[in-house]
C-alpha cells in the first residue's frame, strides 16, 4: 500500500553506528557505510551519521570523517550529519570540515547541527566544555554560517568553505525549533513517539520562521524509529534491542551495545527497568507495511512535514535492512 502523501514525501536515514554485543566497533562503522549503499539503491534521499563521545554503544564519534567514507562509497545520495554538536567545536573548524566535504563531493553534502554538549560530566570535561556552552548555540550557528559567506568579523577567511553552499539543518532539541525559525533554517525534529510535543515544535517553528538566504520558507524533517516487517510481532522484535539499551541507560547511567532480542526477552528486569523497557517499545511506527503506511499518512498530514528521517537501530542487521526495504516500497513502490 502506498499513498499520495507518502509518495510526495522524502525519506532519509540517520544511522548512529550502534555497536552490538560480540562485535567490534569497527564493524559498526563498516555496517554504516554498507547501509548507506543500500539506502541509495532503495531511493532514500539522504544518509546522515551522528556524533557521540565516550558512549560504549555508539562507534560514531567523528561524523564528518564518517560522512567522507559514506560519500566515497556512494554516488548520488545526499550525505551529512545528524548532527555535529556545535557547542563541542569551534565554528571555524566545523566550517572547514564541511568545506572540504563539499569540495570533494559537490552538491551532495548536508550540515546537520545540534546543540547537545557531551553525555556525561566526564565527557564534557574531556571535551573542555560544560553544560552552559549549549546556551550560546544561536551565536555559534551564526558564526558558522558567516564562515561560508565570508562575513566573519575576524577578517580571517575559511578555506575552502568560503563561497560554497552547504545546506544547514538545525536539530530541534529544547529551544532548537525557535532558533531554527529565527535563523531561517530547515529543522529536524523528533520524536514520533511524543506526537503532541512534536506538533507543538512544528507549529512554533512555522509561526516564527523568517526567510533567509539559506531557506525561503519553512522546511520540516520529522525523525524517529520506524520498523516494518511481515508481521506486527516481527516489527516489534526489531525494537527490542534499542528499547533495552535505553532502559539500561536510564537505570545504570551508561548506554550499552545492542543485545540480541532473544537475550533481552529472556533476562530478568527490575520493575524500574521493565517500565522504561516497555515504554521504549510503545509509540513507535512499527508493524506491517499497511499498518505503518496508515500511521505515516496520519503523522504526515498532522505535521505537514516535507521529509522523514528514519533513525531505527537493531541488533539483527538483515532484519533491519529488510525493514528499510519494506519502507522504501511504500514511498517508491516502482523502484
Amino acid at each position: 500500500m502506498s499513498s499520495t502523501v507518502i509518495a510526495q514525501t522524502r525519506f532519509s536515514v540517520l544511522d548512529r553506528s550502534r555497536t552490538r554485543e560480540g562485535h567490534p566497533p569497527a564493524e559498526a562503522l563498516r555496517d554504516t557505510v554498507a547501509l548507506a549503499r543500500e539506502a541509495e539503491a532503495l531511493g532514500y534521499h539522504r544518509f546522515w551519521v551522528s556524533e557521540h563521545h565516550g558512549v560504549p554503544g555508539v562507534a560514531g564519534s567523528a561524523p564528518t570523517v564518517l560522512a567522507a567514507a559514506v560519500a566515497s562509497a556512494t554516488r548520488t545520495i545526499r550525505v551529512g550529519t545528524g548532527g555535529v554538536m556545535l557547542p563541542n567545536h569551534r565554528p571555524l573548524v566545523v566550517a572547514e570540515q564541511f568545506g572540504v566535504l563539499e569540495a570533494l563531493f559537490p552538491g551532495r553534502v548536508d550540515m546537520g547541527l545540534g546543540r547537545s554538549v557531551g553525555f556525561t560530566d566526564g565527557v564534557r570535561r574531556a571535551l573542555g566544555r560544560d553544560k552552559g556552552d549549549a546556551e550560546d548555540f544561536a551565536a555559534q550557528l551564526g558564526e558558522l554560517l558567516d564562515w561560508f559567506t565570508g562575513s566573519s568579523p575576524t577578517g580571517v577567511h575559511a578555506r575552502p568553505s568560503e563561497g560554497l553552499t552547504v545546506p544547514p539543518f538545525v536539530l530541534a532539541m529544547g529551544e532548537g525549533a525557535e532558533i531554527a525559525a529565527r535563523a531561517g533554517l530547515p529543522m529536524v525534529i523528533g520524536d514520533l513517539r511524543n506526537r503532541e510535543r512534536l506538533l507543538r515544535g512544528v507549529d512554533r517553528y512555522r509561526t516564527l520562521f523568517r526567510p533567509s538566504p539559506w531557506a525561503a520558507e519553512p522546511y520540516v524533517v520529522i525523525s524517529g524509529t520506524i520498523a516494518v516487517a511481515g508481521t506486527e510481532a516481527e516489527a516489534r522484535r526489531l525494537l527490542v534491542p534499542e528499547a533495552w539499551s535505553m532502559a539500561y541507560s536510564r537505570t545504570h547511567g551508561t548506554f550499552p551495545p545492542l543485545a540480541p532480542a532473544e537475550s533481552v526477552e529472556a533476562r530478568p528486569m527490575t520493575a524500574k527497568e521493565r517500565g522504561f523497557y516497555e515504554s521504549g517499545l510503545t509509540g513507535n511506527l512499527a508493524g506491517t507495511g499497511d499498518q505503518v503506511a496508515h500511521e505515516l499518512e496520519t503523522v504526515l498530514k498532522e505535521t505537514g512535514a516535507e521529509e522523514v528521517l528514519v533513525t531505527t537501530s537493531s541488533y539483527d542487521r538483515p532484519a533491519l535492512l529488510d525493514s528499510y526495504r519494506r519502507l522504501a516500497a511504500l514511498f517508491a513502490p516502482g523502484r
